[in-house]
């Protein structure tokens, strides 16, 4: 499961999720691109990666919400390395709101465009290119809450689905050579957790078979599996990650 000198970018790279995949990339064997909004985040981690683990890795600001950073950053991966083996849509957020009448339309616009859009028009921009040249692999990571919606998260539910939706069309889009699959992530300990109340962890851990959340590295398998020769014959899916949700 090796990905010795492949280039990895990985959007929302710089924490949680996104920087467990970054690292475990990294010690694989790749050259990492770690994309999100805080650019000090990205440097502290791609300056982790290459005295850890040798690799070269890129920090880029971008906000996936925005076309044009997008189009910014595409350009600025393949200026630097020339090509992209694996693509992960990680960047996502879900805002609390107090009511479903009071979600308001820059909100709801915002959920909708980092946790669809932005994966959108990334892999539209990155597919075709790994179509033209040797293929390559897109990851988009999903929620629970794509399948199980609950009503305080409904934009975010809806952005999910949808993203689910993209997986399936872009794998027959840009098949035989791009492979593009989903990880539906259940709940994990990354720092939002750090706020959760007793209480909530507890309703939360109540809800999988194997009650209690996931530790942020229990993605890194499901992702090199992905990101891997190991996948080979595996495009279009989505893998519940979820700790057996009921």
């Amino acid at each position: 499961m090796s990905l010795t000198d492949k280039v990895v970018v990985v959007t929302g790279g710089s924490r949680g999720l996104g920087k467990e995949m970054v690292l475990a990339f990294a010690a694989a064997g790749a050259d990492v691109v770690i994309a999100s909004r805080k650019l000090d985040d990205c440097v502290a981690l791609a300056d982790e990666v290459k005295n850890t683990h040798g690799r070269r890795a890129l920090p880029v600001a971008c906000n996936v919400s925005d076309w044009a950073q997008c189009d910014a950053l595409v350009e600025t991966v393949y200026a630097e390395f020339g090509r992209v083996d694996v693509l992960v849509n990680n960047a996502g957020l879900s805002p609390l709101y107090p009511s479903l009448d009071q979600v308001s339309e820059a909100l709801f616009d915002k959920v909708i465009g980092v946790n669809l859009k932005g994966p959108f028009r990334l892999s539209s921009l990155i597919g075709t290119r790994m179509a033209a040249d040797s293929g390559g692999s897109i990851i988009n990571i999903s929620s629970i809450e794509a399948v199980r919606p609950a009503p305080f998260a409904l934009p975010y539910a809806a952005a999910k689905a949808g993203l689910n939706t993209l997986t399936a069309g872009l794998a027959q889009s840009f098949g035989p050579t791009v492979r593009v699959n989903t990880i539906q992530c259940g709940a994990f300990a990354t720092d939002i957790s750090k706020a959760w109340p007793d209480e909530m962890r507890a309703q939360i851990s109540s809800l999988n078979a194997q009650h209690r959340v996931g530790e942020p590295d229990e993605i890194v398998g499901a992702a090199i599996f992905f990101a891997t020769d190991a996948s080979a014959f595996c495009t279009g899916a989505t893998l519940a990650l979820d700790g057996g949700w009921r």
